[in-house]
């Protein structure tokens, strides 16, 4: 993968560190999964399909194939439990933590249910590391926790009061993590993901992104539904600068880098009605003859916030980070893979994902 680049292998290959990785079945997790093992290494995973899909580890097995597979332990099983993390952590140097039940919408329906996987389920894989010596621990926070501050681009270091149930989880990651750090030493990294796209991230349900979500009505010939008149704006971000930003953030030997939370984006934003275009635009080039019908607007979403877009200069300068791949070039290799899924499974389109189990 081409995130992980050639100093960056050499770092981890050099260091050959135990990795744990949590919500690997997941969009963002198999694909650092994948990148993991392509670079050498031995990883334990934990996942519990409540959101993830077999799938999505069986595509990681093809892509690195059986030898580096081999390096691989899965462990289904839930963060909520304390066994479970406790085991998993056993001998790990380096924690990746991607398990969370996402979605604003879901957590203002559910926030019990949000609570419980993003808080307890946070605590207890933190504690686990910190019991397990664990030396680092990096874990994705989310923009979400900017809330309604209205300052952009957004910094890191000024946010305002959280919009939603999953918002406040997310923002007490960031505080379980600095008195972590700060009570036993635990090298704690967190990362503000800004909208994270790309191949496998399912597009179906009610708490579906938006962006696979337009990919799969696109190509289905269906109409694409915007919630609100369009002109809110996003930072996204392709899933292989996260991979990037992650692995950076576990490798970085510059102790300024520690304790601190980092805007992972690309750092340019682009309206929800400007977006549709370019979906259209590039699928109609993927599928010439494509029919492409007008959106419908929806209601605004409550939780949502209006403008978002990020400073990255934190993350630049302190773990290097330097994304790669703009938007234009992310939804071209995110449609290319969502037009072959539904070629080598016709017969489930447009159900991409129909199964969460392995």
């Amino acid at each position: 993968m081409a995130a992980v680049g050639a100093a960056l292998a050499r770092a981890i290959g050099q260091a050959s560190p135990r990795w744990l990785l949590t919500g690997s079945a997941g969009f963002i997790g198999s694909h650092l999964l994948e990148a993991l093992l392509r670079v050498g290494q031995s990883v334990v995973s934990i996942d519990n399909f409540a959101t993830g899909h077999g799938g999505n580890l069986d595509e990681v097995r093809a892509q690195v194939g059986e030898q580096a597979w081999q390096r691989h332990r899965f462990v289904q099983g839930d963060i909520t439990d304390q066994a479970v993390c406790r085991d998993a952590c056993a001998g790990a140097d380096i924690v990746l933590h991607q398990a969370a039940l996402g979605s604003v919408p879901r957590s203002i329906e559910n926030p019990s249910a949000t609570h419980r996987n993003n808080v307890t389920g946070f605590l207890n894989i933190i504690d686990a590391a910190r019991a397990a010596r664990v030396r680092r621990f990096i874990y994705a926070s989310s923009s979400s926790v900017y809330g309604d501050e209205q300052t952009l681009p957004k910094v890191e270091h000024i946010t305002g009061n959280p919009l939603s149930p999953y918002a406040a989880s997310k923002r007490m990651n960031e505080i379980y993590a600095d008195v972590f750090g700060r009570c036993y030493a635990l090298e704690a990294i967190g990362l503000r993901y800004f909208n994270v796209f790309g191949p496998r991230q399912d597009p179906q349900g009610a708490y579906a992104a938006v962006i696979p979500r337009w990919i799969s009505a696109t190509l289905a010939e269906e109409p694409c539904v915007i919630n609100g008149d369009g002109e809110t704006s996003r930072d996204f971000c392709y899933v292989e600068n996260v991979v990037q930003a992650n692995l950076l953030a576990a490798m970085t030997p510059d102790k300024r880098a520690l304790g601190q939370v980092y805007n992972v984006a690309f750092g340019e934003t682009i309206t929800l009605n400007a977006l549709h275009r370019l979906i259209a635009n590039l699928a109609q080039s993927v599928q010439p003859g494509l029919t492409i019908h007008p959106p419908v607007n929806a209601a605004f979403r409550h939780g949502d916030v209006r403008h978002s877009l990020a400073d990255i200069d934190k993350a630049r300068t302190l773990l290097g980070y330097s994304p790669s791949v703009d938007l234009r070039l992310g939804l071209t290799e995110s449609i290319g893979w969502y037009v072959d899924r539904i070629k080598r499974e016709p017969t489930r389109a447009p159900d991409l994902f129909p199964t969460r189990h392995a």
